[in-house]
């Protein structure tokens, strides 16, 4: 049973006001044309499908015809709701789309019923969780005490009947311990967002979605697949990717990835502006670091000239690496007012003034003294 493993499409998405979505096409071409080369018996989406939960009609357009193109190849579809996506628009019309072996997750309401699939070695099921919140576990099991993620999955878990002799598949979308996290998922503070490895203890392989890079939780058979893009600049690193997981007989599981290479990259660069301005530009995605000891006037506009895509802008100097704090300024008692700014001045930027800034201090505070 062969089944490729996707999650975290987040159709839709703005990465610093810049709209992903053309970029999303293509990559979601690219995850056609993966399925047409692995033939898979079956697809798994773990969860966010969207970026919000009201999604624009644009990025509702590009899932259906990416929906669409995956039901043409006459393989079994199941799709989970994550934290990003609402349960019930997404449920919407599922009972329907089931003619279409296209499994949509209800909304949760206590029981997970499996889908079952056969092949040589026997049945496979599978079983789909959407993402669950105490709140929305607790009221079904009320001789339980569900106070954390991880008593609400474990419950939940726990109510599924599954023949373990079997071979089982759950699809979730939780953060599991000891997953690697992003600056793109939106994790609860303090980790109280964990569910333990342990609840899914018994299934050949579990399915998750929500955390952005690609990785085993112990061993290959809890799986994140990762986004098929780059959504921050904590992920530049990531090798994005399709995970195509296959099972054999009881206890026989081989995971492999298939890469995915984006129309534009997500980059970080650093150097002086002369540098950077006379490289020759780029159309990837830049998070650009700036060396000058002085702040370039409108740096920001100048550079977008020829990198149309620079989302981000800091720099990396004297300056930036002192302490910012004002507790820790120690400027003297005694002095003139341009003594004093001056010596703020240095303690801030770790330069002396130069002589015209001198100057138009100067002035500035003759000004103000005139008008007191």
């Amino acid at each position: 049973m062969k089944i490729v493993h996707i999650s975290d499409l987040h159709i839709g998405k703005k990465v610093c006001d810049f709209s992903m979505l053309e970029l999303q096409q293509n990559i979601l071409e690219q995850i056609i044309k993966v399925v047409d080369e692995e033939k898979p018996e079956s697809i798994v989406i773990a969860g966010d499908i969207y970026d919000k939960n009201t999604p624009p009609a644009q990025a509702v357009t590009l899932f259906d015809d990416f929906l669409y193109s995956l039901s043409q190849r006459r393989v079994h579809i199941f799709i989970i709701s994550g934290n990003h996506d609402s349960a019930e628009r997404l449920a919407f019309g599922r009972r329907i789309m089931e003619s279409s072996n296209i499994h949509i997750s209800p909304v949760y309401d206590g029981n997970v019923t499996p889908v079952t699939l056969t092949d040589e070695y026997g049945d496979v099921s599978f079983y789909m969780l959407p993402f669950l919140r105490p709140s929305t576990v607790r009221g079904f099991f009320p001789e339980k005490e569900i106070k954390s993620y991880n008593e609400a999955v474990t419950a939940a878990i726990d109510a599924i009947d599954a023949d373990f002799t079997q071979r089982n598949v759950i699809i979730s979308h939780q953060f599991v311990t000891g997953a690697v996290v992003s600056d793109s998922e939106e994790l609860s503070v303090g980790g109280i967002e964990n569910v333990d490895a342990a609840a899914y203890d018994g299934f050949d392989y579990v399915a998750l979605g929500h955390i952005h890079g690609p990785q085993n939780i112990g061993d290959e058979h809890i799986r994140y697949c990762g986004t098929p893009l780059k959504y921050s600049f904590s992920e530049t690193h990531h090798k994005k990717s399709v995970t195509v997981a296959e099972l054999g007989e009881k206890g026989s599981l081989t995971v492999k990835t298939v890469p995915l290479t984006p129309e534009v990259e997500m980059r970080e660069i650093k150097g002086t502006f002369e540098e950077l301005y006379n490289s020759g530009g780029s159309m990837d995605f830049v998070h650009i670091t700036l060396t000058d000891e002085q702040d370039v006037n409108d740096a920001m506009n100048k550079l977008r000239m020829i990198y149309p895509r620079i989302m981000k802008l800091d720099y990396d100097n004297k300056r930036t690496r002192l302490d910012a704090g004002l507790a820790a300024l120690e400027v003297r008692e005694n002095g003139t007012p341009l003594e004093i700014f001056e010596e703020f001045y240095f303690q801030r930027n770790n330069l002396p003034m130069t002589e015209e800034q001198r100057s138009f201090v100067s002035e500035m505070i003759n000004n103000i003294w005139e008008c007191e």
